[in-house]
């Protein structure tokens, strides 16, 4: 994880759509309401005592046979990636989605419906800053049964491919791209859904698609249509007449794209890896996917992510020229030897500092702590951690020499592991919020090799010296 240059967005004001869910046939109305920095998406049930919330979130993922569908104590949302990808499609971070029933509204089966709702509320930017997985190595998930695969990959931001296959002649092998999710709205957001004829059947045979028309699906013709099927259909899609084109789709609509089953294939994963939590900075590419695939692999790399932060390394050459050298640091810092605990910094951006320390024999204080077994005091590598963050918090001052940070808060403190002569402890520093009014929050970690050995959340206030 890394906290990205870009800040997180909301919708600014609600909006709200009413419709049927595809296969409940029940009215619903969903609402889009804002959300505040770091809230995700969560789904609230208006209908139920209590308004239960259920996150999107892929460990609530209980069945994918007709959709992604979530549960959370007995609480469900059914087909949830339409409007999960048109969020994510229209760059929203944050967003409260509020539900009279367990289904959104089909609409026309795809995510256009939704998107032009969140244009209309339209998107405010906030304060606090996104962060995004950045995808340094190949990970993939695979399912043998099915032979569906999901490929992630590095890549200076998120891109998605998708290539379909159904083994019958009336589809073929299709392939869909998107290089920039600028470009969703146009190139995949009015991709509708797609069955085949025998699964229409097997549907209408159970009683589901209750609320299927001709209008929110494309069907696929892959069998003869018999007469009986004819005379289902036309009861079930309120239709005096149907026939198949000579595409091999019913006849009641034109396809938007001559790909649009790889497209809307390709909505799917965008809104099955919703799920994640988390914004990607890699290419997908998912080769005949599906629910049940997408929504494993996103259970993967959720997991993934969540073990990474808990022992997020940072990456960088020691021996690089630093951005700043210790001269450089004491014209920032008013700390001095024996008390400047930071020998130089190697990263340096808006939101975030990283620096090093060698720890030496030669330090003062494992005279005594302690004789005959040196260990760096704990307090110690908390205060070097601080100087590290001054240099963060001072860089945003034209006259940092004119400045001193004091302590306010330290919280969430854990020492993993001692810290002995020898060692070089690297510090990696990330605002939690934006810097206001001098109160500087951010979240600290320090490594020696690849090994956390503290962590704490740390605040602070930048006051200048003429104040004082």
């Amino acid at each position: 994880m890394t906290t990205s240059t870009s800040k997180q967005t909301t919708i600014a004001k609600e909006v709200s759509l009413t419709g049927v869910g595809l296969h409940t046939g029940a009215e619903v109305t969903l609402t889009f309401k804002p959300a505040p920095a770091n809230h995700g998406y969560k789904f609230v049930r208006v209908d139920l005592d209590d308004q239960p919330i259920v996150e999107a979130d892929a460990n609530y993922v209980v069945d994918t046979q007709r959709g992604t569908n979530l549960d959370k104590n007995g609480v469900k949302i059914q087909t949830s990636e339409h409007v999960l990808a048109a969020l994510v499609g229209m760059e929203v971070d944050n967003c409260i989605l509020e539900l009279n029933s367990s289904e959104p509204p089909i609409m026309d089966g795809s995510s256009k419906f939704f998107v032009e709702a969140i244009e209309k509320a339209g998107i405010v930017i906030l304060e606090e800053f996104r962060e995004e997985y950045v995808v340094t190595e190949v990970i993939t998930y695979k399912d043998e049964e099915s032979g569906s695969e999901i490929i992630l990959m590095p890549s200076d931001e998120y891109k998605v491919t998708t290539m379909v296959d159904f083994g019958t002649k009336i589809l073929g092998t299709q392939n869909a791209s998107l290089e920039r999710l600028s470009d969703f709205k146009t190139e995949i957001s009015d991709s509708r859904t797609f069955s085949f004829l025998h699964e229409i059947e097997m549907l209408l045979e159970h009683g589901l698609i209750k609320g299927g028309d001709l209008n929110n699906a494309i069907v696929y013709v892959d069998k003869e249509l018999s007469p009986n099927t004819m005379d289902k259909l036309r009861k079930a899609f309120g239709k005096e007449s149907i026939s198949v084109k000579p595409n091999g789709i019913l006849d009641n609509l034109t396809l938007h794209h001559a790909n649009e089953a790889a497209r809307h294939k390709l909505l799917d994963v965008i809104g099955d890896l919703a799920l994640i939590g988390t914004r990607i900075r890699g290419k997908i590419i998912a080769n005949k996917p599906g629910h049940h695939v997408n929504t494993q692999f996103a259970k993967k790399l959720a997991k993934q992510i969540k073990l990474e932060l808990r022992n997020k390394v940072p990456k960088v050459d020691l021996y690089a020229k630093p951005v700043k050298d210790v001269n450089q640091i004491m014209e920032m810092l008013p700390h001095r030897p024996p008390f400047l605990f930071v020998d130089k910094i190697i990263e340096l951006s808006s939101n975030h500092v990283i620096g090093l320390k060698n720890v030496t024999m030669n330090e003062p204080f494992f005279v005594g702590h302690f004789p005959g077994a040196p260990v760096m005091p704990g307090v110690l590598i908390v205060e070097a951690m601080a100087q590290t963050g001054g240099i963060l918090a001072l860089s945003t001052v034209p006259d940092p020499e004119n400045y001193l940070t004091f302590f306010m808060k330290i919280n969430n403190v854990k020492f993993k592991q001692q810290v002995n002569p020898g060692d070089t402890l690297v510090f990696s520093l990330e605002l939690i919020t934006p810097i206001r009014r001098g109160i500087v929050h951010m979240k600290g970690n320090a490594f020696v090799g690849d090994k956390l050995v503290t962590e704490a959340e740390l605040m602070a206030q930048i006051v200048k010296t003429k104040n004082l």
